[in-house]
């Protein structure tokens, strides 16, 4: 089945058609500037290995799924024959919220339900609602298949979910742990499942999701008992812009003692904050590390250093609790922009590790090859096995849609 899987933000929509029996990626792209000026559409036909970007101008979402049909069927630069060739479409979706346990066919009640996880995710929410609304304005009568980043997780315990803040808002407000990335903490940890070759149900595994976003989930026997994000996406570990996990207490001494409105709180932990905030000068881990590859000569080194050696404790402490958690460890997975292309940090993480029955394998992590394929970087005589395993979250949303649509 041909599935156009649609990642849409508010002012992007990156897409990739996918044939589902082969997972063969035909064609992707994205349109960027979307409402703004010079906006764009960037179109690779992998077939042919083509690629092509225009300026275009894009005043919503509609526009930017016509300019995409339009690509994916030219005739120079296309893959289709017609819009008939695409069999359906699958969002990825952020935040199912309260509401959404599992990838879902869209209809109006869906669509409105949807309307109400955006108090959960309001940025990510709004835009994949014009995402939708967009693939309905230029493809009607299309199934259309809804795949939840915080599904996956759905499979905590009341224990790992629930805050202990008074139990009623939880109820009024659904106030609790949700997780994010579940779609691609889903798709290494089965992926890991089989490269351990044991049965899915026997296996223990910490999947480490390292981005300018991170998470990291305990799957045992496939299934989440733990996950780093909560109720948002900004808990957990420390990442490209955003604090990570904090002692509460911070929030209203900082309001008080600058005047932070709850806005501007909200503004500092998010987008001020994490390498951002630490370093001093970058959110980017490739610009920490060159600072790092410096050495102290450089007046960016020390700060730099902090802010990886920040994160390198965070992951390890939850590699360690969830492995307590699960009463075992069969593997670590690193995955995602910076799990899978820095060495660096993963040594650094994996490094004392030897207790848990993590033997690193230094030559084989430099050797890593960057997000192409499913790299050991532990000993053979290690017990515990790590990977570096690319993530594919689009196949798993195509997937998903296919298997909705084909049981219509």
């Amino acid at each position: 089945m041909n599935v156009l899987v649609v990642n849409a933000g508010s002012s992007s929509l990156k897409y990739q058609l996918i044939e589902t029996d082969s997972g063969l990626v035909s064609a992707k792209g994205v349109c960027e500037r979307i409402g703004g000026d010079g906006s764009s559409i960037t179109h690779k036909q992998l077939i042919k290995d083509i690629k092509v970007t225009k300026e275009a101008p894009m005043k919503d979402h509609s526009d930017a799924m016509k300019l995409v049909v339009d690509a994916l069927t030219d005739k120079e630069i296309g893959c289709i024959a017609d819009m008939n060739e695409i069999q359906a479409i699958g969002h990825r979706v952020v935040h199912g919220g309260a509401y959404f346990s599992k990838s879902i066919l869209l209809d109006d009640e869906v669509l409105s339900k949807l309307e109400l996880c955006k108090s959960f995710a309001p940025l990510h929410t709004t835009a994949h609602l014009m995402g939708i609304k967009g693939c309905l304005a230029t493809m009607p009568g299309k199934p259309q298949v809804l795949v939840f980043d915080t599904a996956f997780h759905q499979t905590m315990a009341p224990e790992a979910y629930v805050y202990a803040l008074p139990y009623e808002y939880y109820e009024k407000y659904g106030i609790r742990r949700y997780g994010a990335h579940g779609t691609s903490h889903r798709y290494v940890s089965a992926e890991m499942a089989k490269l351990l070759g044991k049965p899915v149900e026997d296996t223990k595994i910490v999947t480490c999701h390292i981005g300018n976003g991170s998470s990291i989930s305990a799957v045992k026997g496939g299934k989440v008992m733990d996950t780093s994000m909560g109720f948002t996406p900004l808990a957990g570990v420390e990442m490209g812009t955003r604090c990570g996990d904090i002692d509460p207490a911070i929030v209203p001494y900082l309001m008080e003692k600058e005047g932070f409105t709850p806005a501007q709180m909200d503004d500092l932990m998010n987008k001020k904050s994490g390498f951002l905030g630490v370093s001093g000068f970058s959110s980017d881990s490739r610009d920490l590390e060159d600072a790092i590859a410096d050495g102290p000569s450089n007046p960016k080194y020390e700060r730099a250093n902090l802010a990886v050696n920040i994160l390198k404790h965070n992951i390890k402490k939850y590699i360690g609790s969830y492995a307590a958690i699960m009463n075992g460890l069969d593997a670590v997975v690193f995955t995602a922009g910076i799990g899978e292309n820095n060495p660096h940090l993963r040594e650094l993480v994996c490094q004392d590790m030897e207790f848990l029955g993590i033997e690193f394998d230094k030559a084989a992590n430099d050797a890593a090859p960057h997000v192409s394929e499913n790299t050991k970087i532990s000993t053979d005589a290690s017990k515990v096995a790590v990977y570096v395993l690319p993530t594919n979250e689009e196949l798993v949303i195509a997937q998903d849609t296919a298997a909705i649509v084909a049981a219509l």
